[in-house]
């Protein structure tokens, strides 16, 4: 566990998902940019079922730039699948948004791992050191 995160629990929520055409290359197999798009999805999911959406951090007056993803492969997906995104929140001292994904095939077989970070600008794109007061009171009303 990196040092600026605490010892509490994570929040997880699960979406499933189909294989759109469109995410596929020739071979019928998802092109691997297309993998940082479901973290989106997951990441938006996981908002609406925690009260923690693009459009409350928006409406508080910020805005969450990713400044890091990380993305393992271990697995195809291909055209038609349904897969599952597990998307979840990891608690930090650090005034960002940390979120770890796992994406399973209908076999429940990992076929893909990752995380992103993301910050938190103001209205002024200032960077914020310490978590805004929105989100810390979104933090304590989950116990995090």
């Amino acid at each position: 566990m990196r040092e600026n995160r605490m010892q509490s629990k994570d929040l997880t929520y699960t979406e499933e998902v189909r294989v759109r055409f469109n995410e596929t290359d020739p071979l019928g197999i998802v092109w691997h940019g297309h993998y940082i798009v479901y973290f989106e999805d997951g990441r938006e999911a996981f908002g609406r079922e925690h009260g923690l959406t693009y459009l409350d951090i928006q409406k508080a007056g910020y805005v969450t730039p990713i400044v890091k993803t990380t993305t393992e492969h271990f697995l195809p997906l291909k055209y038609g699948e349904t897969f599952k995104i597990v998307t979840t929140f990891v608690n930090s001292n650090a005034a960002k948004l940390i979120y770890q994904y796992e994406l399973f095939n209908e076999a429940n077989q990992l076929v893909c791992s990752g995380e992103t970070i993301q910050v938190f600008l103001d209205s002024d794109n200032n960077l914020s050191l310490y978590n805004p007061e929105f989100f810390q009171a979104w933090k304590d009303k989950m116990g995090l």
